[in-house]
């Protein structure tokens, strides 16, 4: 039988229940278990496409194109899994499936209700979604972790709250468990954690008839032992049932921290689940990498320059992947957040300050990274930052708009298109080096994107990015964008030394560009971000990185062989339980 968990929260929503999802999944997975995710968003929207990153943080792609919420990011990393559109579950997308059904006449002239008709839905839609495989070996799962977005109490998560209670009983007491991550604030003021925000929200949780199997507390230091035993009492749950889950150096170590509180030999028990007890390899991995993330002497700061960098989970992913990289090359990762809008002269006239303190920062990063964006704000200053990186030889990434931008900055002032732009700004330009190339129908916002894993094929030998993937002959990486390179004046660029090296399987589309005589000048018009993993970073970030922290001639003279990539990929990149990780310690990269 399939065991459902199901992650719910409460007090404040942001409070971290995707880490804690993800981090019980690993646990369980370190178990040898397979294991999938879902996670339910109570918005009506149908996908996460159309958010404003200020709002919602940044847009996650899959495999298959579906543009989902930040989260699915978190389980691919954590569990090293791939995952589907409809892993990602919104009001939007189970009102529309019912709607559809009763156009279609499937109700039979039944009135169709919120119950049974919804919440039937969101039950089929559940048990068929955890039955797909998401690992490499195509293994049916066996544990679904179930993350409810919002906090319980909200009126968007009524229906979903209502189809778990009855399902708590069509799929047995020992297949269904609720783990409850609440909040447990300290004021300043006295210093004493407060449980009666938990009390409250399990209180209400269970007036709607689900009960916490595990209480898991979010606090900024260790729970007080007089502190759980009042939270056990008034929330009718043994001691042993809530969980501490504080402030910790690394999101890695909070699975290490759910395994030393015994959440898998509970969930064992609770749920019945045939768990071996031997020593868990796949923990000494997360260990490990903690351990190493908290020793790092050596820094290396990167330059984020984007439109959104007032909220950092904008950039999550591309976050993530420098730091995997970082870690990789044994080095502190710096990131300067640098608003484009800055770095431009208007700035200068307005705010000098501003501006002063933006370059001050671009100047002194050892690497930039212009991220993938849309709009016209703060395209010239991404501009003026990519000018800097390729006349300085500061070792550049640009990632979708950013390789974009970069055809646009070496057009005007290296071939003197003084008015070189994409079509996206400027649709009058006389010189349109980025234009719109849709795959699907134009003049809709939504459907009409390059979305999803395409493959880009390299077509020069010599490429740093191609050693850097292990001098493979193509890549399988994930697209989401509108617009491309021109693909009529690519010949200008090439006589100067500005190389499109990466092109799709049709060569139409320009996917990888590399600079001659330069330490490290990428674009990719792809996301490599989205399938970065802690232990397999990804090879442009990994690039930057060994660029910035002066390491990748070394490397790519030793034929990349020091690549966690190759380190670990035979052993944990397949998700069989039996899968020995005896290799923890990942190579230091030297200077030599």
């Amino acid at each position: 039988m399939m065991k459902y968990i199901l992650v719910t929260g409460g007090v404040i929503s942001g409070i971290g229940k995707g880490i804690i999802a993800s981090s019980v999944g690993t646990i369980l997975k370190s178990c040898g278990l397979h294991v999938t995710a879902i996670k339910i968003d109570p918005y009506i929207n149908i996908d996460a496409g159309t958010f404003s990153p200020y709002e919602h943080g940044e847009v996650f792609v899959l495999d298959d194109g579906g543009e989902v919420d930040l989260d699915l990011g978190n389980y691919e990393r954590f569990l090293d899994i791939r995952l589907t559109k409809d892993n990602n579950l919104t009001t939007g997308k189970i009102y529309q499936s019912v709607i559809n059904k009763e156009r279609r006449g499937d109700y039979l002239g039944k009135t169709v209700q919120v119950v049974p008709h919804i919440t039937d839905a969101i039950q089929e839609w559940v048990v068929k979604q955890a039955a797909v495989p998401v690992d490499d070996d195509d293994v049916e799962p066996q544990v679904c972790v179930i993350e409810l977005g919002g906090t319980v109490g909200d009126i968007e998560s009524m229906p979903f709250i209502e189809a778990f209670r009855q399902f708590q009983f069509k799929v047995k007491r020992e297949n269904f468990c609720n783990i409850h991550v609440s909040l447990i604030p300290q004021p300043s003021a006295t210093g004493e954690q407060k449980t009666k925000p938990t009390q409250n929200s399990v209180r209400e949780l269970r007036g709607l008839g689900l009960s916490p199997d595990l209480i898991m507390c979010r606090c900024s230091t260790a729970l007080e032992n007089s502190v759980k035993e009042k939270i056990s009492m008034f929330c009718h749950v043994e001691p042993e049932q809530v969980i501490c889950v504080q402030d910790v150096s690394s999101i890695y170590r909070v699975p290490l921290l759910l395994e030393d509180q015994g959440v898998v030999s509970y969930l064992s028990r609770r749920l019945n689940m045939p768990i071996e007890a031997r020593p868990r390899k796949m923990l000494t991995k997360w260990k490990e990498m903690s351990d190493r993330s908290d020793r790092l002497l050596e820094h290396c700061s990167i330059a984020l320059v984007g439109k959104y960098t007032k909220f950092s989970d904008s950039y999550a992913s591309v976050i993530k992947a420098l730091e995997h990289s970082a870690l990789a090359i044994s080095h502190k990762l710096e990131v300067k957040y640098i608003d484009s809008a800055h770095l431009e002269p208007s700035t200068l006239q307005e705010e000098p300050v501003k501006y002063h303190e933006a370059w001050q920062k671009l100047c002194s990063a050892d690497g930039i990274l212009v991220p993938g964006g849309f709009g016209v704000r703060g395209t010239e200053g991404k501009i003026h930052a990519i000018n800097w990186a390729r006349k300085q030889k500061k070792p550049f990434l640009g990632v979708c708009l950013g390789m974009q931008l970069a055809v646009c900055e070496f057009a005007r002032n290296m071939l003197g298109w003084k008015d070189a732009n994409s079509t996206e700004f400027d649709p009058e330009s006389k010189h349109p080096v980025v234009i719109d190339m849709p795959e699907h129908n134009p003049g809709q916002m939504g459907g009409t994107m390059r979305l999803g894993k395409r493959r880009t094929i390299f077509k020069s030998n010599t490429s740093v990015l191609r050693k850097l993937y292990g001098d493979a002959e193509y890549v399988d990486e994930r697209h989401r964008h509108r617009f491309e390179v021109n693909p009529e004046l690519t010949s200008h660029f090439e006589d100067q030394g500005f190389r499109f090296v990466g092109q799709d399987v049709e060569g139409e589309r320009m996917e990888v560009i590399e600079l001659d005589d330069h330490p490290y000048f990428v674009g990719v018009q792809y996301h490599p971000e989205f399938t970065s993993r802690p232990i397999k970073p990804s090879p442009p970030y990994l690039g930057l990185l060994l660029a910035a922290a002066g390491k990748l001639q070394g490397y790519l003279q030793k034929g990349c062989r020091l690549s966690p990539r190759d380190t670990y990929s035979d052993r944990s990149g397949s998700s069989t339980p039996d899968s020995e990780i005896s290799e923890l310690k990942l190579p230091s990269i030297s200077n030599e």
